[in-house]
C-alpha cells in the first residue's frame, strides 16, 4: 500500500478542511449580510446548512463506502466539496449561496466517514488509537482556527473577493486532494450492504423541519407555516425511529444501529457530545457577531480575538495524553466544567464593561476555554467508544459524528434565538448595548449547554468505571 505517513497526511488534511468549514464563514458573516442584503436568520443558514446537510448524509455515506469502496466514494465527496466552495465564492444572491453552502456540505458529508474507514482499514490495531486522537485533534484546531484564517483572508482585501476568497481558498486544497487520490489504498473488498433510502428521507426532513423555522422565524416573524413546520418535526424523527425499529425486527440493515443505544456509556457519551457541540458554533459565530456589527471592529480583529481559544486548543491537543493523565479521572467532567465557568467568566466581563469592553479583556478565560476544548475533542469519542463492540465501532463513530454535526446546527439557531431576543430587547435603543446584551444572554447559554456536558460527562465516567469491574458488550445482532 502507499506510504502510511503520506496517506496520514493526506486523511487529516482532508478532515482539517472539511471541519474549517465549519467555522471560517462565521468572521465573515457580517460581510456576507452587507454584500448580499440577507436577513439575520438567512446568514444563520449559511452557517448552519452546511453543518445541517453534512450531518444528514454521513452514516448513509459511511454505508455506500463499505458497498462501493472507501477510495471512490472519497473522491466523490471532494470533487462535491470543491465545486461546491466554487459555487459559494461566485454567489451572487444569499439563496444561491445557502444552496451552494447546503451542496457542500453534502459533499463534506459523504467524504468524512470515508477518513475514518480507510485508517480503520489500512492501519494495524495499535496505531489506530494515535490516529484516533490526531483526528480529534485536526477536528478541533479546524474548529478554532477558522474564524483566525477568515478574519486574515477578509483583511487581504482582494479586489472583487471581500468575503469570497474565505470559500476560494478550498480550490486549490482540493483540486490537490484529488490528484492526491492515489495516495489512498484500494478498499480491499466490498461489502454487499443494503440500503436505507426511506430512513434517510426521513432523517432528512426531521431535521430541516426543525432547523429551518428555528433559524429564519426571528426575523420572519413566526408566520403560521414555520410554527407547523416545528411541529411536524418531531413527528417525522418519531416515524424515523418506529422504521428504523421495524427494518431491525424483520432483519434487515436499519440506516440507524438503535440497539447501541443500550449501553449506558455510549448513551452517556451520546449526550455529551450533543450537549458541547451544541455549544460551540454559536459561541464563534455570535462572537463576530457582538465584534463586529456590534462594536465596529474588523473581520481580522475578530478572528484574532479568537487566537487565544486556537493557541491554546493545539496545545492542550497536541499534550493531550499528559494532560488527560495528570488530571486522571473524570477528564471529560473537569474539561466541560471548566469550560461552563470559563463562559461565565466571559459574561462577567462582557456585562461589567459594557459599551467600553476591549476584545483583549477576552484572552484570559478564552485561552482557559480553548484548553477545554482541546482535551475535550481529543478524548470524548474514544471514551464513549470504550466499550462498544468491535463489530459496532463503525456504527457508533457514524451516529456520533452524525449527532456532533447535528447538535452543532441545532445550536446555532437555538443561540441566534438567544441573541437576538435579547439585542432587540434592550432597554437601550444603541447597536452596542444591544449586542452586549444579546451577547451576554449567548454567554448563558452556552455555560447551560457545557453544564449539561459536564453532568453527561460524569455519567459516562461512572459507567466506564462500573464496566471496566464488570464488563459487559452490547449485542449488534439484528
Amino acid at each position: 500500500m502507499p506510504n502510511r505517513a503520506a496517506t496520514t497526511a493526506a486523511l487529516l488534511s482532508a478532515t482539517f478542511m472539511v471541519f474549517l468549514d465549519v467555522s471560517i464563514v462565521n468572521v465573515a458573516s457580517p460581510a456576507i449580510r452587507q454584500s448580499l442584503d440577507a436577513s439575520t436568520g438567512s446568514v444563520e443558514l449559511v452557517a448552519s446548512v452546511y453543518t445541517l446537510t453534512f450531518a444528514c448524509v454521513l452514516i448513509a455515506a459511511g454505508r455506500l463506502g463499505d458497498r462501493y469502496g472507501y477510495r471512490r466514494l472519497y473522491a466523490i465527496g471532494m470533487a462535491t466539496f470543491t465545486l461546491a466552495s466554487a459555487l459559494c465564492a461566485l454567489s451572487f444572491s444569499i439563496t444561491w449561496l445557502i444552496g451552494a453552502r447546503a451542496l457542500q456540505g453534502l459533499g463534506a458529508g459523504v467524504m468524512a466517514p470515508q477518513v475514518l474507514s480507510i485508517i480503520q482499514r489500512a492501519f494495524p490495531a495499535q496505531q489506530r488509537g494515535r490516529l484516533f486522537a490526531a483526528y480529534g485533534s485536526a477536528i478541533g484546531l479546524a474548529t478554532v482556527t477558522g474564524p483566525v484564517l477568515g478574519g486574515l483572508l477578509i483583511q487581504l482585501r482582494m479586489p472583487g473577493f471581500d468575503w469570497r476568497l474565505v470559500f476560494a481558498i478550498n480550490l486549490p486544497v482540493g483540486i490537490a486532494a484529488l490528484w492526491g487520490l492515489r495516495l489512498l489504498p484500494v478498499s480491499p473488498h466490498r461489502e454487499r450492504t443494503t440500503l436505507d433510502p426511506i430512513g434517510t428521507v426521513l432523517a432528512v426532513a426531521g431535521l430541516v423541519l426543525l432547523v429551518y423555522p428555528l433559524a429564519m422565524g426571528h426575523s420572519a416573524g413566526w408566520p403560521w407555516w414555520l410554527i407547523t413546520m416545528i411541529c411536524a418535526a418531531p413527528v417525522a424523527l418519531a416515524i424515523l425511529v418506529a422504521h428504523q425499529l421495524s427494518r431491525q425486527r424483520r432483519g434487515r440493515w436499519p440506516l440507524l444501529k438503535l440497539v447501541l443505544l443500550r449501553d449506558p456509556g455510549f448513551r452517556a457519551g451520546l449526550v455529551a457530545v450533543a450537549a458541547f457541540f451544541a455549544g460551540v458554533p454559536p459561541f464563534f459565530f455570535f462572537l463576530s457577531v457582538y465584534l463586529q456589527a456590534g462594536f465596529g471592529h474588523s473581520a481580522l480583529v475578530a478572528g484574532l480575538t479568537q487566537l487565544p481559544f486556537a493557541a491554546a486548543t493545539g496545545a492542550a491537543s497536541r499534550w493531550s495524553a499528559p494532560l488527560t493523565a495528570r488530571l486522571g479521572r473524570a477528564v471529560l467532567v473537569k474539561a466541560t466544567g471548566t469550560l461552563a465557568l470559563s463562559m461565565l467568566v466571559l459574561a462577567a466581563i462582557v456585562v461589567t464593561r459594557g459599551a467600553d469592553a476591549r476584545p483583549w479583556e477576552l484572552a484570559v478565560p478564552m485561552a482557559l476555554g480553548g484548553a477545554c476544548f482541546g482535551v475535550f475533542t481529543t478524548t470524548a469519542f474514544t471514551s464513549a467508544l470504550a466499550h462498544v463492540p468491535p463489530d459496532a465501532t463503525g456504527s457508533a463513530s457514524g451516529l456520533l459524528t452524525t449527532v456532533q454535526q447535528a447538535a452543532g446546527s441545532i445550536g446555532l439557531t437555538l443561540g441566534g434565538l438567544v441573541f437576538y431576543s435579547a439585542a432587540s430587547t434592550s432597554d437601550s435603543g444603541a447597536v452596542r448595548d444591544g449586542h452586549v446584551s444579546g451577547f451576554a444572554h449567548l454567554l448563558s447559554y452556552e455555560a447551560v449547554v457545557f453544564v449539561l456536558a459536564c453532568a453527561a460527562s460524569l455519567a459516562l465516567d461512572r459507567q466506564r468505571a462500573t464496566s471496566s469491574r464488570t464488563p459487559a458488550t452490547v449485542s449488534t445482532q439484528k
